[in-house]
């Protein structure tokens, strides 16, 4: 079975798209260059497969996209997909791993209580990617009228001294911001994010379409 994945994304691979996307994630060397709504297709019909998370170590960078994919698009139980989350998380060396896979974890909104449980350790994790992890979920799942006090509250908890940490924390509180200005600006104001990360959020701030220019200016004059 592993092998026939192997060569149905080989089939899938575009050159022009490889050399693209490598300038996208870094210091990773084992890309083929499949689009991302090729890979989605191809991983909801593995779903489908009893044991296709049973497999031996990747050879390409899609393998791992494809695994942390099928494991969203699975249908089971909160339980066991939250066992292979945990299993798969070690295996996140790079952003856009770390972020498709938990862009496919749909689940999380009927189960909101037990992810966050879930995600706790990883705010307190010393782990680059772990911690990117539980910021990315804040961000996709998690900034909402229910949740936003919480979630701002544990952003402050992530290590932001590795970049991608950073980055993410940053791109949550700017999504903070956008969707919740009245709590968040004195949130920014008054806690001790490091330097960089508040000049990554405040970039994103004044990135963004849905904030206007005088709120733009206010905070560009901050930094």
């Amino acid at each position: 079975m592993k092998n026939d994945v192997k060569k149905r994304l080989l089939e899938m691979s575009d050159e022009k798209y490889r050399r693209f996307h490598s300038k996208l994630v870094p210091d990773t060397n084992n890309i083929l260059g499949i689009r991302m709504p090729k890979l989605r297709a191809y991983a909801k019909e593995l779903a489908k497969i009893p044991d296709i998370l049973s497999s031996e170590n990747d050879l390409y960078y899609e393998e791992t996209l494809l695994r942390g994919m099928i494991i969203g698009y699975l249908s089971t139980d909160v339980e066991t997909w939250l066992k292979n989350i945990s299993d798969f998380i070690p295996e996140i060396n790079n952003w856009a791993v770390c972020d498709s896979f938990c862009s496919t974890l749909k689940f999380t909104a009927k189960n909101k209580e037990r992810v966050w449980d879930f995600i706790q350790p990883y705010a307190h994790s010393q782990k680059e990617f772990e911690q990117r992890f539980c910021a990315v979920m804040l961000l996709d799942y998690f900034i909402n009228a229910e949740y936003i006090d919480r979630t701002l509250a544990l952003l402050t908890q992530i290590d932001t001294s590795q970049y991608y940490s950073s980055m993410a924390v940053a791109w949550a509180l700017a999504e903070c911001f956008i969707k919740f200005r009245e709590k968040t600006e004195p949130f920014i104001n008054k806690n001790s994010f490091d330097e960089m990360t508040l000049k990554r959020t405040i970039r994103k701030i004044c990135d963004s379409y849905r904030v206007d220019e005088d709120v733009k200016m206010r905070w560009k004059r901050s930094e």
